[in-house]
């Protein structure tokens, strides 16, 4: 029942997004027979060392969707503090549900069934914007960003121009 109301869910969102795009991404379906696998591409936000870049990142649905978050993993290179090595996405908005066991987080800041796949990448276009170096997913990201900027800019430009080349 509850896999049901999930893939009614994601299809009237995915056919919102096709109906009425959103700037900064794009999102669709890996494989058309599978609604909880989604492919989207961020474009590098304007005005920060990612513009330019076509960034390609796997949406993975549990059954249990709205109630639990989707995982959100990049597949291109990306060099960000809030990304780790891996291409996994920390941003409290995909954490589980409920208070945060470290105290960092408040429940309200963590997954709420209200969200949407829209939601989710609009929250992750701004992590990218204006990372979280207190809370790095990858820790050498964030100590490259705080104590050596221009490193960092440059470290970014190649995932950008590796992102134009995997789009050309």
């Amino acid at each position: 029942m509850a896999s049901e109301q999930s893939a009614l869910l994601l299809r009237k969102q995915l056919a919102d997004l096709n109906k009425n795009p959103v700037e900064g991404f794009s999102a669709g379906l890996i494989d058309d027979e599978d609604l909880y696998k989604w492919e989207v591409v961020i474009i590098g936000p304007q005005d920060t060392p990612y513009e330019g870049g076509f960034f390609k990142a796997h949406l993975l649905f549990p059954k249990e969707y709205p109630h639990r978050p989707p995982k959100m993993v990049f597949k291109s290179d990306i060099w960000h503090p809030n990304i780790g090595p891996d291409g996994v996405v920390c941003i409290s908005i995909l954490h589980e549900p409920g208070d945060d066991k470290y105290g960092y987080e408040t429940a309200s800041e963590r997954w709420l069934p209200v969200h949407t796949v829209e939601t989710i990448l609009v929250s992750v276009i701004s992590m990218i914007s204006d990372p979280n170096d207190e809370s790095p997913a990858n820790v050498d990201a964030a100590k490259m960003w705080r104590e050596q900027p221009e490193d960092f800019k440059k470290r970014v430009a190649r995932c950008v121009r590796k992102s134009q080349d995997e789009f050309s």
